[in-house]
């Protein structure tokens, strides 16, 4: 058997420890000089020390800065002791990892003074008990006065680092006079607020904005306070005064109740403001029956400031109806009359002066627009009226008898149906479906109100809504399964459930719908129905 011969360790780099060739000036993995001469740690400094003569004389009464005053025990070697004429020196202990001799040594453990002529003592000297003092000996500070370093750890077992010190010298710190040295370096007595009073931390804490000199004042009484940080005052722009969040707008949801409707109104999921609008209202017939109105108004988004339109419209037409119907006027002749009034209050607003669209300026060229629908149940009829593509829908009672769409949209889809060019599936399927040839509007070609009039046989819901809702519920039947089984009693509650399901399907639009429960007269028989 073969034995090969051991080869002698080759020098490595001190860079990367790879082997390195003899006469190499430069490591050829990583390039490091090595003709360069390693410098030391930084954190291992360097002491002179000078050994004192040989036979040099104890320190004397008159001069305490001799090394030999003070020192517990004369006769047992320490440390740097002078032994033949030569410092005797403690043996080194392992090295580090740096390859360098841990120190293991003191500048007390070799003869010599302080500055102000003091021997040097071991580290307990800071205590007043130091192992340089004599035993019984004066301390060189005053009694009560101890010296706290707040920049030290509690060290293992109760005490500071520096306390942990001086035990080593004979003085031990209590807890108590520890606690008393902290309580004399707060004036108060009283620990750092919102830190541990034996860490030795100074946490800073932030100053609240709500208490801070520069926070606004308290919203007084009757201003809007802002939903987001509760306490700042809302500027007249619709955003906090105190943390700058940007306010919801009244219009963004909307919600009315009476004892016989329902209305909810909300700006959906994509849209950035709601351009739809509503009113309902009640008033009371000459022979005093109640009369119980819906409208619903769909600004077009195209047109310039479409959700103003539909407000101005919305408006007109519940006030046309609480004016004309107490009169005496047949509600059909009523809904025409509300629907002419509101088509006047629209084409107003394009009369204004061009600086009301300073807020829209890309908008100007088209006059503001919407669509309008209504429903009035008065006197065992129920009336519908509308102008573009928002719907009536009749949603029975008993929900065995069949549903019925109360209108027909002015939209392409339904000129086409109208036509018989294409049935309802595909005229909806187009992208044009839902481009209307109805609005009120200064730019409208002709005003052409709908009417129709019904009598119902038995009791139901009447949905009055915008295409908002209408998309995620097109047929009758799918609007019938949306509405809750209760919505006769809690109308309002339905209406809710409408908008949530139209913003779980999407919420692409505006959402507004008015529910209507309508009740048979007791003499009430047979169905009617005349449409202009």
């Amino acid at each position: 058997m073969s034995q090969s011969h051991q080869q002698p360790a080759l020098p490595t780099c001190p860079g990367c420890e790879e082997p390195l060739d003899a006469g190499d000036r430069f490591c050829g993995a990583c390039g490091h000089d090595l003709s360069a001469v390693p410098t030391g740690p930084g954190d291992r400094p360097t002491m002179a020390v000078a050994a004192p003569p040989a036979g040099q004389a104890e320190a004397g009464p008159g001069d305490a800065g001799r090394a030999g005053a003070g020192t517990p025990d004369a006769g047992a070697p320490r440390a740097g002791a002078v032994e033949g004429g030569a410092v005797r020196w403690p043996a080194a202990a392992e090295t580090d990892s740096s390859d360098v001799p841990a120190p293991v040594h003191s500048p007390a453990d070799v003869p010599g003074t302080d500055s102000d002529g003091r021997p040097l003592t071991g580290p307990g000297a800071e205590s007043g008990g130091g192992a340089g003092a004599a035993p019984g000996g004066p301390a060189h500070e005053e009694a009560g006065a101890v010296r706290v370093r707040h920049d030290h750890r509690a060290a293992p077992g109760g005490g500071t680092a520096t306390g942990a010190a001086a035990d080593a010298g004979g003085a031990a710190r209590t807890t108590g006079d520890r606690a008393a040295a902290v309580a004399g370096a707060a004036p108060d007595g009283a620990a750092e607020p919102g830190g541990d009073p034996d860490s030795g931390d100074f946490p800073l804490a932030a100053p609240d904005p709500r208490t801070a000199e520069h926070a606004p004042a308290a919203p007084a009484a009757g201003e809007k306070v802002c939903v987001a940080c509760r306490s700042g005052r809302v500027d007249p722009d619709g955003y906090c005064e105190n943390c700058g969040h940007a306010q919801p707008r009244e219009r963004d949801h909307m919600e009315q109740e009476l004892d016989t409707v329902a209305a909810v109104s909300d700006r959906g999921l994509r849209h950035h403001r709601n351009e739809d609008s509503f009113a309902v209202s009640s008033t009371a017939l000459p022979d005093g029956s109640p009369a119980v109105v819906a409208i619903v108004c769909d600004g077009v988004s195209s047109a310039s400031r479409p959700d103003e339109a539909s407000a101005a419209a919305a408006t007109a037409a519940n006030e046309a109806l609480l004016a004309s119907l107490p009169r005496g006027t047949h509600p059909q002749q009523a809904m025409h009359e509300a629907i002419v009034a509101a088509s006047e209050a629209v084409n107003a607003l394009a009369q204004e002066p061009a600086g009301a669209m300073g807020h829209d300026a890309h908008r100007h060229q088209n006059a503001p627009a919407c669509t309008l629908v209504g429903a009035v149940a008065a006197g065992g009829l129920l009336i519908v009226g509308w102008v573009g593509d928002s719907r009536v829908y009749w949603v029975p009672e008993d929900r065995t008898r069949p549903t019925a769409r109360l209108t027909e949209d002015d939209s392409w889809a339904a000129q086409m149906v109208a036509a018989g060019l294409m049935n309802e599936a595909e005229a909806y399927a187009d992208d044009r479906a839902h481009a209307i040839t109805g609005w009120l509007g200064a730019d409208a070609y002709e005003l052409e109100p709908h009417t129709a009039a019904f009598k119902p046989d038995r009791p139901g819901l009447v949905v009055v809504c915008t295409d908002g809702l209408w998309n995620y519920a097109e047929s009758g039947e799918e609007m019938a399964a949306a509405v809750p089984a209760d919505a006769q009693e809690r109308p309002l509650h339905a209406a809710q459930v409408l908008v949530g399901h139209a913003l779980d399907g999407g919420g692409h639009d505006n959402v507004t719908v008015a529910l209507l429960p309508f009740a048979v007269r007791p003499d009430g028989a047979g169905s009617a129905r005349a449409s202009v």
